[in-house]
C-alpha cells in the first residue's frame, strides 16, 4: 500500500470546490506533530487559512499559483521560536535563540512537520501543493497573518479535494544523489548523463521553445530561476531577518 502511494504520488494543483473538514484537518495535525523535532521543542507553528478573503489575499502574496487560488485551505507553515523563548523567559531561563544556529533549527523542525503534513494528507485521500513561495514574500506575508518576531513563515501547502491527479514529474536516479561513503565527483560526461532523464521527460520537451531557450538547464537558471530574482528576494528577506528577527 505504501509502496504504491509514494510511486504514484504527485502535486495537485486543481481542487474540488468540497471543504476539508475541521475534524480531518485536526486529526492530520495531531499526527504530523509526532514528526521528529530538534531537541523535542516543536520549533513551528501553522496558520491555518480558510477565509476566503484571507485566502485571497494570501494567494496574491504567493504570485496567484493556481494551487493557491483554488484550494479551500491553505496551511502557512512558520518556523517559530517565539513561543519556545517565551516559555523560557517566562521562568526566567536566558533564552539565546536570536541567532542564524537557532533559526536553521526551527526551519528544518518546520520542513519535517510540513512534510508530514503533506503525507499524513494525501494518504487519506486529500490532495497538497508546496508552495515555497512562502521565503520569497516572508514580510508581506508575516504582516498579513500578524506572526511575532522569531517566527517566519518558511513554507505553505495547498489542501483539499483533488480535482483530477495533478501531472506527473521525473526524478533523478539514485546514482545522481546518493553518496557512498563520501561525496563522488561526477564528471561532465556522467552530469549530463544523469539529467537525461529531465532533458528527456516528455513534459518538458516543450519548455526551451516556449521560453526561447536552447535546452531545460537555460530555462531553470535564466527563466524560472534567473540570478536577478534570486539575489533581489535574498536581499530582501535578509534586510528583513537582520532587522525584524
Amino acid at each position: 500500500m505504501d509502496k504504491i502511494y509514494f510511486s504514484g504520488r504527485r502535486s495537485v494543483r486543481r481542487f474540488l470546490p468540497e471543504p476539508v473538514s475541521d475534524a480531518m484537518l485536526t486529526e492530520i495535525l495531531e499526527l504530523a506533530a509526532k514528526a521528529p523535532t530538534c531537541g523535542n521543542m516543536q520549533l513551528y507553528s501553522v496558520v491555518v487559512t480558510r477565509d476566503e478573503e484571507r485566502r485571497k489575499q494570501l494567494a496574491a502574496l504567493h504570485f496567484n499559483q493556481p494551487a493557491s487560488t483554488g484550494a479551500p485551505v491553505l496551511l502557512t507553515i512558520c518556523a517559530d521560536f517565539a513561543r519556545f523563548t517565551r516559555w523560557c523567559e517566562l521562568n526566567h531561563a536566558d533564552a539565546a535563540y536570536d541567532n542564524f544556529l537557532s533559526f536553521t533549527s526551527a526551519f528544518a523542525d518546520a520542513m519535517i512537520l510540513a512534510q508530514q503534513i503533506t503525507t499524513i494528507a494525501e494518504m487519506q485521500g486529500l490532495g497538497t501543493c508546496y508552495l515555497g513561495t512562502a521565503i520569497y514574500n516572508a514580510p508581506e506575508i508575516s504582516a498579513l497573518l500578524k506572526l511575532p518576531r522569531m517566527c517566519m513563515p518558511v513554507a505553505c501547502l495547498a489542501i483539499g479535494w483533488p480535482d483530477g491527479e495533478g501531472v506527473a514529474t521525473e526524478r533523478l536516479p539514485l546514482r545522481a544523489w546518493v553518496h557512498e561513503e563520501e561525496y563522488r565527483a561526477d564528471s561532465d560526461e556522467e552530469i549530463l548523463d544523469l539529467y537525461k532523464v529531465k532533458d528527456e521527460f516528455p513534459g518538458n520537451a516543450a519548455f526551451p521553445a516556449e521560453n526561447g531557450k536552447d535546452n531545460l538547464a537555460q530555462v531553470f537558471a535564466e527563466v524560472r530561476y534567473p540570478r536577478a530574482m534570486n539575489e533581489e528576494f535574498s536581499r530582501k528577506l535578509l534586510e528583513w531577518l537582520r532587522f525584524e528577527h
